[in-house]
């Protein structure tokens, strides 16, 4: 299908009903992103639909919007559970995506009497069995939380006519597939599916071709290409002076900013370094429970917190409006992850800027992401390491040396025996044996023996 032009297409020549449009228009968008315009027309036509966007471009929109107007014939006031099955059923590999895609089908389905609801683990389940036992049209769901739901018979998927997975990319790499295949198991044949990644992998072609049926495939940019409105630049640096260096661009830049670690353990390590030195920072990954992501990542968007360290759990899903920098304290080794975290900067239409601190050790890495994005990313010069918060730490080192540098003289005892310096005795064996008998001052004294009459005992 060639893509109308952007210059002419809005969202009501798009055949939205008059309810989302108004949704759209309280939202603050005017017209549809290349991936918008080119999906919902096809989905609309009942398609099946492999997508390719990268992150930013508006790709829930894509399938929210005609999604909701599919289903708004079928929108009913009744408060019968019976009367709101679940007929789209969206799939997400993070939490937080999962919380940010439910976030959108309220926002454009304000209007509209359907229901919605999102599930994932890392919270008792208990709270989100009554909102499903009364019955919703919309689920959104992690893989994972939603087969716990189907085997405490708490939702029903037989009349789900939409399937959507959305950056099923990420679902491969998290190790959904066995998830994916019990969970398309339990779905009606008869549906339609849509399949939304930001890259295309040998692996995502093959489960296309499990699930979908004779899908059209758009794509609005090249496939694993990077958000040319962001810059990009390297920082070649010692793994031990990594914290200093990322000090001073944090202190330099004074953004808010994303900072990308490999693992749980570097992120709350890293977190807890850039507070002692006067950095509103806090981290976000698997270990922590649902409630602290969320309340670290609300804490960002409201600008308490500037830097959110985080794992590349939060590479996918985090939809922060006007996203000033990312860094990659540590960089990935899947070079596909690089794309995802650069994408969380420089989205609609807005600039940003990704850097990226690469030790000797990880140039291996490096060259394999300049592979993956057909381009070579540009090195900056080290700026001046001594930053205030590593002088700050000089000086209270200095503060605390007099107490341990300087040693104290060594205190001399009462008696002057003690004082004397080590002086060898003759050996054991050069001594003469000398028996000394025992002496007792006790007095003998008689006790009674168990046969025998009366004993002494000494």
């Amino acid at each position: 299908m060639n893509p109308v032009s952007t210059e002419t297409t809005t969202f009501a020549s798009l055949n939205l009903a008059p309810e989302i449009l108004r949704a759209i228009e309280d939202q603050g968008y005017t017209k549809p992103t290349p991936i918008q315009e080119q999906a919902i027309p096809l989905v609309l036509e009942g398609r099946d639909l492999m997508a390719g966007a990268q992150t930013g471009t508006g790709k829930t929109a894509a399938f929210t919007l005609p999604l909701l107007q599919k289903l708004l014939p079928l929108a009913s006031t009744s408060a019968s559970p019976a009367r709101h099955p679940v007929r789209a059923l969206i799939l997400t590999p993070t939490r937080e995506l999962a919380i940010q895609v439910e976030e959108s089908v309220k926002a454009y389905g304000k209007h509209l009497p359907l229901r919605s609801l999102v599930v994932f683990g890392g919270v008792d389940i208990r709270t989100q069995t009554p909102s499903l036992m009364r019955g919703v049209e919309i689920l959104v769901a992690t893989p994972g939380r939603l087969l716990d739901h189907i085997e405490q018979r708490t939702v029903q998927l037989n009349q789900v006519q939409m399937l959507i997975l959305d950056e099923a990319d990420r679902m491969l790499d998290m190790g959904f597939m066995p998830d994916l295949k019990r969970i398309l198991a339990l779905l009606p044949k008869q549906r339609q599916n849509l399949m939304f990644s930001a890259t295309f992998s040998n692996e995502i072609k093959k489960l296309s071709d499990d699930f979908l049926t004779n899908p059209t495939l758009i794509e609005v940019a090249r496939s694993n290409a990077t958000n040319d409105n962001v810059e990009q630049k390297i920082y070649r640096v010692d793994a031990s002076s990594k914290h200093a260096l990322l000090a001073e661009l944090l202190s330099t830049q004074n953004v808010q900013t994303i900072v990308f670690t490999k693992t749980k353990l570097t992120a709350s390590r890293l977190s807890r370094l850039l507070q002692k030195d006067g950095v509103a920072a806090d981290a976000i990954h698997g270990d922590k429970s649902q409630q602290e992501r969320m309340q670290a990542l609300e804490a960002f968007k409201q600008g308490k917190v500037t830097t959110l360290v985080a794992t590349d759990v939060a590479a996918r899903g985090l939809d922060i409006d006007q996203l000033p920098m990312v860094i990659n304290y540590e960089i990935p080794h899947a070079p596909e992850d690089y794309v995802h975290r650069i994408g969380r900067t420089g989205r609609a239409g807005a600039s940003g800027i990704a850097i990226s601190l690469v030790s000797p050790e990880e140039e291996k890495y490096l060259k394999e992401i300049e592979k993956l994005i057909k381009r070579e990313i540009p090195q900056e010069n080290l700026p001046q390491l001594q930053t205030r918060p590593a002088r700050e730490h000089t000086r209270e080192r200095e503060r605390e040396a007099p107490r341990s540098a300087t040693p104290k003289p060594p205190r001399k005892s009462s008696d002057p025996w003690f004082d004397r310096p080590y002086e060898p005795e003759q050996s054991s064996s050069d001594l003469p044996l000398r028996h000394t008998p025992r002496t007792s001052s006790k007095a003998k004294r008689e006790i009674p023996a168990l046969l025998g009459g009366l004993l002494l005992k000494d």
